[in-house]
């Protein structure tokens, strides 16, 4: 819910802007304050949100409709949601990249400098279609999307508020567009600076809007001249120009369409210096905090942290270069002067297989994640492994570790998968939890496993009864590829494996027996890391008459193989059949995993309700209580 104020195209109060009619409540009082008081008390974002709010007037003015209003303090509460400067940055490269579909070609993020008191500010600039001014007001109001396709990354209509107040205090939008033959460009300014100095006690953003159908601004006024000026009068007081042509110059780097974002009075760290670093790399923006923690470390851990599962942490560059899965065609991201080069990690990896994983998901008839995986090429150097996952596209959660910390199977072994099946949180550096989630968490840490210990699955029939085996690599070829990723393999794991070769097999019974062995072929999954192949014998089964070709329905290793028939082969069944089990009683230790958490979600759900049964309860009596000492 929102409303405008008397002008309805001029200021907005963002808690409403479904209403442009009926009656408009009173101008808030624009008073002047000199240079040295058009700054917060407090610059550093964590704590610009601790003030006192002063006294408000809810009565309504005559002819007002109640309205639910949003005090400037939550601006800086809703832009809380990113911990991450770089996640807020993100948001408007989303915003950015949205507009491809409306012929943006490219988006420049840059820092320049404030021509009021010569302070960095943050600009973005794109080619987009831009925003007339229903649709900028829909941009400066909370909760307003108009993406409702399934190939933009925006949805929610808060991402704009919550990223740019994360970055600064005010920030100033730019946008022209020519929609329906008609060529507006327009101006808008939320500014928490303005709304505290000015102790409003409801969210104010003035705009002013122009027609330019005729090749010169003529302004757009929806109430009187007197409201149009006094929006004007603001946005010169307030933002980092002092006069009109300063105003109007802004729109000469735009073009015929497009949108220009400053992001000015940047937020600074705990000890007074600019969170984001705009000095270190003239072709990048990095993170100041974080480069200072690097620092302090030696130069074999500065060495390990050069790579971009490290990097994209302080480096903007780096982050931006895996933030989209797929590559642009005809889109830029321009950093500072400089396009920033994609790169998808799972080009890079060695050896790299695929799997495919086909979630049960009510909402989707055919969701499917197709997840590549293999080695990075600086294994074993560098020990990094992980998943990274993208939501449309759209970078989520990076190198996201689904094995415990010190955990060494699965060591520098990187996923990378597309699962549009579950839903981002609101700041889109992570994942709503749920029980999809905690499928696909188990489903990777699966993965990764089946690769780690090479583990190749078949259908096999016999008698109408299907039987899945493993085939595992023999004993001097697991030792030389657990070499080769800078482990040694488990000492007790080869003696049990010795063990089990050498010890004859009293069960299966005449099943096997019936079984006619016939000549097969080798293995060859090509993981050698080095390039070479690993040998002529990697593993053994039985090859019977009529073996299934690929590998069980829900699950596509990805890994070329080849059976070959052997002399151990009833101690390789032995051990298959032991991994089956072993598999088996995962599989249920992980439902059972996924059914307790349904119960403590239930139960939380429960406890949650009953506690607000009992504030309802104990609210009622209170009153009862006071309407029995009144009479």
């Amino acid at each position: 819910m929102s409303r405008f104020l008397q002008n309805p195209a001029n200021f907005v109060d963002i808690s409403d802007s479904d209403d442009e009619g009926g009656d408009q409540p009173n101008k808030p009082e624009v008073q002047n304050y000199a240079a040295d008081d058009r700054s917060l008390e407090n610059r550093s974002f964590w704590k610009a949100g601790a003030f006192d709010i002063g006294p408000t007037k809810w009565t309504p003015s005559q002819g007002e409709l109640e309205h639910a209003r949003v005090h400037p303090k939550f601006l800086h509460s809703n832009a809380t949601s990113h911990k991450w400067a770089f996640g807020a940055i993100a948001e408007l490269l989303d915003n950015a990249v949205d507009e491809i579909n409306n012929g943006a070609t490219f988006v420049k993020v840059d820092r320049i400098y404030s021509k009021r008191d010569n302070s960095p500010a943050l600009l973005f600039l794109d080619d987009g279609g831009g925003m007339n001014p229903d649709g900028i007001r829909k941009c400066m109001s909370l909760g307003y999307s108009t993406k409702t396709t399934n190939n933009t990354i925006g949805q929610y209509g808060n991402g704009f508020k919550t990223s740019t107040m994360r970055l600064g205090a005010d920030v100033i939008v730019f946008s022209r567009s020519s929609l329906n033959g008609c060529a507006t460009q327009s101006v808008g300014l939320l500014s928490y600076t303005f709304l505290r100095k000015t102790g409003q006690d409801d969210v104010i953003v003035p705009m002013i809007d122009f027609d330019i159908s005729k090749h010169w601004p003529d302004p757009i006024l929806y109430g009187t001249q007197e409201d149009w000026s006094t929006n004007l009068k603001t946005l010169l007081e307030w933002s980092p120009f002092a006069s009109k042509d300063d105003l109007i110059q802004q729109f000469e780097d735009i073009g015929s369409h497009g949108t220009k974002i400053i992001i000015y009075n940047l937020w600074l760290n705990d000890e007074g210096i600019y969170e984001l670093n705009f000095d270190e790399d003239d072709e990048d923006i990095k993170l100041r905090d974080e480069n200072a923690r690097l620092s302090k470390l030696s130069k074999k851990a500065v060495d390990i942290q050069a790579h971009i599962s490290y990097r994209l942490l302080h480096s903007l560059r780096a982050y931006a270069s895996i933030l989209y899965l797929r590559k642009f065609k005809n889109f830029k991201i321009i950093l500072r002067g400089k396009p920033v080069e994609q790169f998808n990690i799972a080009d890079d990896l060695r050896n790299s297989q695929v799997a495919i994983y086909r979630p049960q998901v009510s909402s989707m008839k055919e969701a499917v994640a197709e997840t590549t995986l293999g080695f990075i090429k600086e294994a074993p150097a560098i020990g990094v492994n992980g998943f990274n996952v993208y939501h449309k596209n759209r970078l989520i959660r990076p190198f996201w570790k689904v094995t415990s910390e010190g955990h060494s199977r699965g060591f520098g072994i990187v996923g990378v998968l597309e699962a549009n099946f579950i839903e981002p949180a609101h700041d889109k550096q992570d994942f709503e939890r749920s029980s999809v989630f905690s499928r696909l968490e188990m489903k990777l840490k699966q993965m990764q496993m089946d690769y780690w210990f090479i583990v190749f699955f078949f259908n096999v029939h016999y008698t109408n009864l299907p039987l899945r085996f493993l085939v595992i690599p023999c004993q001097k070829h697991r030792k030389k590829y657990c070499h080769l990723i800078g482990r040694q393999p488990d000492p007790g794991y080869l003696r049990n494996l010795q063990k089990t070769s050498d010890a004859s097999i009293q069960t299966h019974g005449e099943a096997f027996h019936q079984i006619s062995p016939t000549s097969g072929h080798v293995v060859n999954p090509r993981l050698d890391l080095s390039g070479s192949q690993m040998g002529s014998h990697v593993g053994t089964v039985h090859n019977i008459d009529t073996p299934t070709a690929g590998p069980p329905a829900g699950f596509q290793t990805g890994f070329d193989q080849e059976v070959a028939c052997g002399d151990n082969s009833r101690a390789i069944d032995d051990i298959c059949d032991e991994n089956i089990q072993l598999f088996m009683r995962c599989e249920q230790y992980m439902q059972r995993e996924t059914e307790l958490k349904a119960t403590v979600e239930d139960l939380e759900k429960q406890v949650s309700d009953t506690k607000r049964k009992c504030d309802e309860l104990s609210s009622q009596i209170n009153l009862m209580r006071r309407q029995n000492h009144v009479r």
